[in-house]
């Protein structure tokens, strides 16, 4: 018996301008919900191998054929490319009147798709709040996914409807909002690879072999508290203003991973503030720690 998807007729033809992590994975969800998907434009081998494992069977063209073969067109190229690659279809005359332009940037809502809206096109702008591998697994884990949606009024129910059939959440995210938007899921989700990375750095050099393991639960639980919680799930030598204790982190750190300082400083400092600013840290308690941190510890 097919499948519910494909017992139904197919309702857009669906084109990737960009084979990245992200468009690869978003039509693999829209051809589930019974959209077609025709065309993908790719560059490098990898983003070429990555299209033929989720879009098998789906050519790879130029961009200007993407266009001229679908209906709704996903633009998933990275931030700093995107005006001049909406800037350039549009004035080649690849962009259709009616045509769904849908680009997946954070950073921008439509008004990067001006050039486009001008053609006749229809913009949408779908940011889908997970990373992305590259691989099946990312289909799966936009169920439930949360997308910053930003789109004209008129569009706003078919916006959200495509979040909906690819499994997400929409979320409406003004104009003017996006970057801030952008930057709080940026400080969340970057910045955190890199604390772990750094974290996992540190732990294997004291000598623990599995850090992978060590820190699972323990990240696991904080990021739970933390979401439930807020700032009042702040534990730790610094939330206790224990001063003596991240001096000596800092004198560690300049010995062993010295590149790993400033971003100890740094956090150590916002932290502080946080546990001040709620009550969790008295000033009594924090004078000291406060030297150390402005200080930056021993050399």
């Amino acid at each position: 018996m097919p499948s519910e998807a494909e017992a139904r007729p197919a309702r857009l033809t669906v084109g990737v301008v960009g084979a990245g992590r992200v468009g690869p994975a978003l039509a693999a969800a829209l051809k589930l919900a019974g959209h077609r998907p025709v065309a993908a434009s790719g560059v490098s081998d990898l983003s070429r191998r990555r299209a033929a494992t989720l879009l098998p069977d789906v050519p790879l063209v130029e961009p200007k054929e993407v266009l001229a073969r679908a209906d709704l067109v996903l633009l998933t190229v990275p931030d700093d490319a995107l005006p001049g690659l909406v800037t350039g279809l549009a004035e080649t005359g690849a962009v259709r009147p009616g045509q769904l332009i849908v680009h997946t940037s954070g950073r921008y809502g439509t008004g990067v798709l001006e050039p486009a809206l001008r053609a006749g096109a229809l913009p949408l702008a779908l940011h889908p709040a997970m990373t992305f591998t590259g691989t099946a697994v990312d289909v799966q884990r936009l169920a439930g996914c949360s997308f910053g949606v930003t789109a004209p009024e008129q569009l706003r129910m078919a916006a959200e409807a495509l979040v909906i059939e690819m499994g997400g959440e929409p979320e409406w995210i003004d104009e003017a909002a996006r970057p801030l938007y952008h930057a709080g899921l940026a400080i969340g989700a970057n910045h955190l690879v890199t604390l772990v990375a750094q974290s996992m750095e540190l732990l294997r050099a004291a000598g623990v072999e599995e850090p992978g393991r060590m820190l699972g639960p323990l990240l696991g639980a904080a990021l739970d508290n933390a979401l439930r919680a807020g700032d009042g799930a702040l534990t730790g030598p610094v939330a206790r203003g224990d001063a003596g204790t991240v001096t000596a982190h800092l004198a560690e750190l300049r010995k062993h991973s010295p590149q790993a300082v400033a971003s100890y400083l740094a956090m150590a400092r916002a932290t502080a503030d946080r546990a001040i600013a709620n009550g969790m840290l008295k000033p009594e308690f924090a004078e000291a720690l406060l030297e150390v941190l402005a200080d930056g510890g021993p050399r």
